[in-house]
């Protein structure tokens, strides 16, 4: 493999992972998505078919990396994969959505988190995906808050001491509120989208925290706000 700049982005064929890969890509960074969808920009795809077993994914897509980076290391791990499901404690489709967003979530910030080990530069960034709403009860989210928390107590433990990460490694989260997505335009066409987060917004910070300029803290959960169309990072 060639030298240079090199990021893993787990999700890299969602919404918001095609921003970053085609941000970081013209970077002239080398990039590689794991979705279980190909993006054709990415230099490679590690394709996910292990979707009921949480061992299974880690194994193959622990062992696709292994396989493509073999002994090269990436700069960054960004997990921004996810997605939203409704519904309290009183919805027919409580543990179905809870699953769901398990898997969606933790599964995948878990996995992420198990290949920052293995495979990133000492000093690199791991950016997990986190949510404001998450920061509080969400009655009328169960399963999308509770995987959150989860994963904002994961970012916790990466940035304490014996994390396991490389050295002088850091972990961060990213809490939206709402991503300007086409989905989320599809669904609630009528909102005001000024109060949304451009996802360009978004892949330009990951890309300045992924060179090392103005990281926050080890261990932030970053807040995404955005109010008439400007966006404020504010750690949490």
């Amino acid at each position: 493999m060639a030298s240079g700049s090199r990021v893993l982005v787990y999700g890299g064929k969602g919404a918001l992972g095609s921003a970053v890969v085609s941000y970081f890509k013209g970077k002239n960074w080398w990039v590689g998505s794991i979705d279980l969808f190909a993006n054709e920009e990415a230099d490679v795809n590690i394709l996910i078919t292990e979707t009921e077993s949480w061992t299974k994914q880690s194994e193959q897509v622990c062992g696709k990396v292994g396989e493509v980076l073999g002994d090269s290391k990436v700069d960054s791990i960004l997990c921004v994969a996810g997605g939203w499901a409704g519904g309290n404690a009183s919805s027919p489709d409580l543990v179905k959505n809870s699953d769901l967003m398990w898997k969606q979530s933790v599964w995948t910030s878990v996995i992420a988190s198990s290949l920052a080990a293995n495979y990133m530069k000492e000093g690199g960034v791991i950016v997990l995906t986190g949510a404001k709403a998450a920061l509080e009860g969400t009655p009328g989210m169960i399963g999308y808050g509770l995987a959150k928390a989860a994963v904002h107590q994961l970012i916790k433990s990466l940035s304490s001491p014996d994390n396991g990460l490389p050295s002088n490694a850091i972990a961060l989260g990213i809490l939206p509120i709402t991503l300007d997505t086409p989905m989320n335009r599809k669904f609630m066409s009528n909102a005001d989208f000024s109060q949304w987060t451009p996802l360009d917004t978004v892949a330009s910070k990951l890309f300045d925290w992924s060179e090392g300029k103005d990281r926050p803290p080890n261990g932030s959960l970053v807040q995404l706000v955005t109010t008439n169309g400007a966006t404020e990072f504010i750690n949490n």
